[in-house]
């Protein structure tokens, strides 16, 4: 596994800011306070006059950004997920979603693995605290590269956008010819025992799993759902059809995100029989992230697990 090359999808984050500053005079980024963490710093160094550091003031932060966009620009908002989607949650829901104002909300450090910031900081609410706004489109990408295109296709779309990025540095499983597009997955293994559907970095992770069930004589098909909202039903319907058992996973509460997002839809099209990998209705602790990853279940252990009990 030496050659494996592993990013942070925050670092595509960044990355593709600035490949899109220097195509689009438009772009404006904000941060409050974290341009080093967020990666918002690598648009700084290059466009200074078109950087905002709001401080720690991620309300303001968001009226600001729909104030420019009211203007015609794109401004991408940035900070930790916790507060991009919990503190500014009124400003994002009033002065951005009711309006479908054209801002992007660049949100990193979701999740458990956070790790040593603690339950303070592991945001697992922000998929349901979006979804939840009418409008608002979601991204969680996998890797490094889908990462950047997710970027770049939130800023070629015209209306409020909600990309998830992490802290770890991940496997890349993309190679550059990938072909990104809002609302549509990506089925990355055959099979028709069981149909595992993940998010971010829980994908690689059902990647390892389904080598493993393969192994053991179980076929599991592999899909990668970056796309929260709005869910690709197409490719959702047709694996609870072919497969007959479903299995969510995001690192995520089961409560509002992925999973919910697929039981809503099948229990009205296609009833099936889902298992929900996610953190538990709990709050996080401290700790080197990818144990935290293991010890709250979202590890290709505890899918291989969850599949053969299936």
């Amino acid at each position: 596994m030496s050659d494996v090359i592993k990013k942070a999808t925050r670092d595509g984050y960044g990355r593709a800011l600035v490949e899109l500053g220097r195509e689009h005079e438009d772009i404006v980024v904000l941060d409050a306070d974290l341009a080093a963490s967020t990666k918002t710093g690598m648009f700084k160094k290059e466009f200074p006059d078109r950087h905002f550091d709001c401080g720690i003031a991620e309300g303001n932060m968001v009226a600001a950004a729909a104030g420019m966009a009211a203007m015609g620009l794109v401004p991408f908002a940035s900070s930790f997920a916790m507060f991009a989607a919990g503190r500014a949650y009124e400003q994002v829901r009033n002065s951005v979603g009711y309006p479908r104002l054209n801002v992007k909300i660049g949100a990193t450090h979701g999740g458990i693995s956070v790790g040593e910031d603690g339950a303070s900081h592991q945001c697992c609410e922000d998929f349901a605290l979006m979804r939840s706004i009418p409008g608002m489109v979601i991204l969680n990408p996998a890797d490094e590269v889908e990462a950047r295109k997710a970027v770049k296709a939130a800023y070629a779309y015209d209306g409020p956008v909600y990309l998830r990025f992490g802290r770890l540095a991940v496997p890349v499983i993309h190679g550059e010819d990938y072909d990104f597009a809002i609302g549509k997955g990506e089925q990355l293994t055959e099979g028709n025992d069981v149909a595992i559907l993940a998010t971010g970095l829980m994908v690689n992770e059902a990647l390892m799993a389904a080598q493993t069930l393969r192994a053991e004589g179980i076929a599991a098909r592999v899909i990668n759902l970056c796309t929260i909202k709005p869910l690709d039903g197409e490719i959702v319907l047709k694996a609870a059809r072919e497969c007959g058992r479903i299995i969510t996973c995001e690192e995520h509460s089961v409560i509002g995100g992925l999973g919910e997002a697929v039981c809503s839809l099948l229990s009205e099209t296609c009833p099936t029989p889902v298992r929900r990998i996610g953190v538990s209705d709990v709050f996080g602790y401290s700790g080197p992230a990818w144990d935290l990853l293991k010890a709250f279940g979202l590890s290709a252990e505890h899918i291989v697990e969850t599949a053969k009990s299936f």
